[in-house]
């Protein structure tokens, strides 16, 4: 009876690790951003289909940073620091806003489709809006579903526009957001976010590392 259980316990493991890697093949291949619908579509071309093999959120992430760092390399981390260093000039310009790096550029998984995604903080609806018509920029406006704690959650505006041969996708969020991040689709925990200095840093952090690497 013990061995039966350790052995479907197994099977389970080896199926959650199979459908996260094919997962985030689907995604880096596909340019599917959504975890959820990568898993389901996963599942679907592996033909598994009980719930106790779909992977988390994060063993996919992992899976996508593995398949990255195999099948991708110097690529790969050209594009996300041209995305990095691009974000980095959009924070400076988007200064007034308080601007934060959110997403797959700040957490290292970007690929070729994947937005420079910032975060903007403003009382003032329309100052977002304001500063890119002032400065000639054509924007294309969405709504996004914020949960912004445990108990709010917001639909914000978002603004989206091209430059550099980039998308940049900006929400606009209240300025008391600032204060406490706003929690993740993903897992539920507040998002991750970097400001002009600590990208700064971790862009520095990274050239160090890429000599040491090097020499």
């Amino acid at each position: 009876m013990h061995h039966a259980r350790q052995h479907a316990e197994t099977r389970t493991r080896e199926r959650r690790h199979r459908l996260a890697h094919e997962a985030a093949r689907l995604m880096a291949e596909s340019g599917i951003r959504d975890y959820h619908q990568a898993k389901l579509k996963a599942a679907e071309r592996l033909g598994i289909h009980d719930d106790a093999s779909l992977p988390r959120n994060r063993e996919i992430e992992d899976a996508l940073r593995e398949y990255q760092r195999l099948f991708r390399g110097d690529a790969q981390a050209t594009g996300l620091r041209q995305r990095r260093d691009a974000a980095l000039r959009a924070m400076d310009f988007f200064a007034a806003f308080e601007p934060r790096l959110v997403g797959p550029v700040l957490d290292g998984t970007a690929d070729r489709h994947a937005p420079v995604a910032l975060h903007l903080y403003t009382d003032d609806a329309d100052a977002v809006p304001r500063a890119l018509e002032q400065h000639g920029i054509p924007a294309e406006s969405r709504a996004r579903r914020i949960r912004l704690d445990r108990e709010r959650a917001a639909d914000v505006p978002v603004w989206l526009f091209s430059a550099e041969d980039l998308t940049f996708d900006l929400t606009v969020l209240p300025l008391d957001a600032l204060r406490q991040a706003p929690l993740s689709s993903f897992d539920e925990k507040p998002v991750k976010r970097a400001s002009a200095v600590q990208l700064r840093a971790l862009l520095a952090d990274e050239e160090i590392s890429g000599y040491e690497a090097g020499g």
